[in-house]
């Protein structure tokens, strides 16, 4: 728990100076107070503007930029550290598709700004009272304000649907969601989930249209893709290990996949993706 001022001015020569990417293994939760703050997350330039809260969750490729006259609280915590039952109410959250930019709603943003102090004061008071003490409340404050920032517009809420039927397809979703997670690399298709949850195709595809608006496959194939421009960009992987790693047997059909959604050759991309960083 830091600041975003103090942050920089303690790491004045990394990872912004010159600005290169990398790939994120914590939650970087950054609210601004003041200024404006860019940064890139998967590869796309964000504009926080005062008010809003900047979220780069873990397994995201990020690369920041000078922070200029841009402040406030800068929360950084590992995926443990949510309880079971809360990361099941975040999960809407935290889940890698979820906004990189927060704007909460009007009547929140003030009691936000606020728990964020709460929280980095708590942090800065080491030593003021019992450790175990300490801990649990920036527990608690942290747990508040995610509950509360997962109120923000854009999220999806939480499966509180007063139907049976759509309780269902929101938990089937969810658990899609967490397959796809784990197998993406190696089940391209919508059988393969259906078969894995033990539903219908149709089932599954009705659960993900009525959550998305998108049907099964496309957005199995919007993980692959975010995957590969993480590994062709942050991590610089060669074209040819990215298709492995996705499971395309043939590197041609990883160029074709790759270009038809992004209108780039992976190599093109790479090259761009170097120049930027460099």
């Amino acid at each position: 728990m830091s600041t975003v001022e103090d942050f920089f001015a303690q790491h004045d020569d990394w990872p912004w100076n010159p600005p290169r990417p990398g790939r994120a293994t914590f939650h970087y939760l950054i609210a601004v107070t003041e200024g404006e703050l860019r940064h890139d997350v998967d590869h796309i330039t964000r504009t926080v503007a005062p008010g809003q809260w900047l979220w780069v969750r873990p397994g995201h490729a990020q690369c920041w930029h000078p922070p200029d006259a841009a402040r406030g609280p800068f929360i950084l915590f590992e995926p443990e550290v949510l309880r079971p039952d809360l990361a099941r109410l975040l999960a809407p959250l935290t889940t890698h598709e979820a906004p990189a930019v927060l704007s909460p709603h009007a009547d929140d943003a003030a009691w936000l700004r606020l728990t964020a102090l709460q929280l980095l004061d708590e942090h800065r008071a080491l030593g003021r009272r019992p450790l175990p003490v300490h801990h649990a409340l920036r527990r608690s404050l942290l747990e508040s304000l995610l509950l509360r920032l997962a109120n923000s517009p854009g999220i999806a809420p939480t499966a509180t649907a007063t139907t049976t039927a759509g309780t269902g397809r929101a938990d089937r979703y969810g658990r899609f969601l967490d397959a796809l997670e784990m197998h993406f690399r190696e089940l391209h298709q919508a059988a393969d989930y259906a078969e894995l949850l033990d539903c219908s195709v149709r089932t599954l595809s009705r659960a993900a249209r009525d959550a998305t608006g998108k049907g099964v496959r496309e957005l199995i194939d919007e993980r692959r893709l975010l995957e590969a421009r993480r590994l062709l960009g942050a991590a610089r992987w060669d074209a040819q290990a990215v298709a492995a790693h996705l499971g395309f047997t043939d590197p041609a059909n990883f160029g074709r996949f790759f270009r038809d959604r992004t209108g780039l050759t992976p190599a093109t991309f790479a090259a761009r993706a170097a120049r930027t960083d460099a």
